[in-house]
């Protein structure tokens, strides 16, 4: 039985430049967005549904078992569009936490969605979310490499005081490569896509930095790997190397 309180959400569209069509693109047998959900549904956290504004994406999924909420097609983010699937899906306000899971990380792990939730147990956290240890100087150097700056605040627990696409923090210590993994309190989803970008978050091109500059506090579970993000012909190249093992 999974939990009322908590609601994940996969948002998934078709306008990827790189990949067209990405949540279609079939990965050992299946689209990836069907991959997507089944790690979702094998978390056991809460009620699960994609929501996107293509039917060619609502119709793979309800091929496979899956719950769909339809949404608008100009959302200018996933969390702008969770938000919608949050108030049709829930419109009596039941669900006290929603989980943002990217429809693309079809190799990411229950247990990691699991984890995201743990920082919500201290009430005074509005965001959760993941961080793995860079191992790498090419990690810590690539720019498409999230970095998480956080002060340690207890066993593989870090309060967000940054997130950045630069080589950070200076000198000898870890570094954090950043999952965008979200959970919410529904109150702080509610705040957070009713707030106007901010400066930093225009210039990193980073959302999370929005609410750190409202005040917002997020905190950041670690855990031991970072999940497998498809944004290349390569990375769907490694995917389907991954997935073919299971």
């Amino acid at each position: 039985m999974t939990n009322p309180r908590i609601l994940v959400l996969i948002p998934a569209r078709m306008a990827s430049t790189r990949l067209p069509g990405k949540p279609l693109l079939d990965i050992a047998g299946l689209p990836m967005i069907v991959h997507v959900l089944r790690r979702a549904q094998e978390a056991a956290i809460g009620r699960v549904a994609v929501a996107t504004d293509t039917p060619e994406i609502a119709k793979a999924v309800v091929a496979h078992g899956g719950e769909v909420v339809m949404t608008g097609a100009d959302h200018p983010s996933g969390s702008d569009r969770i938000y919608e699937a949050m108030g049709k899906l829930d419109a009596d306000g039941r669900a006290e936490i929603v989980v943002n899971l990217q429809g693309d990380f079809p190799t990411i792990l229950p247990d990691h969605i699991r984890g995201v939730l743990a920082p919500l147990d201290d009430p005074a956290v509005d965001i959760a979310t993941l961080s793995a240890e860079i191992h790498t100087e090419e990690e810590a150097l690539n720019p498409n490499v999230v970095k998480a700056v956080g002060s340690p605040i207890g066993p593989r627990r870090l309060r967000a005081l940054y997130f950045t696409r630069a080589t950070a923090p200076y000198g000898d210590g870890p570094r954090y490569h950043h999952i965008g993994l979200y959970a919410y309190r529904r109150a702080a989803l509610q705040r957070f896509v009713g707030l106007p970008p901010s400066p930093l978050e225009v210039q990193e091109k980073l959302e999370q930095l929005r609410a750190l500059e409202a005040g917002m506090r997020i905190d950041i579970a670690i855990v031991d790997s970072v999940p497998r993000g498809v944004d290349t012909p390569a990375d769907l190249e490694t995917a389907r190397r991954l997935l073919a093992k299971n």
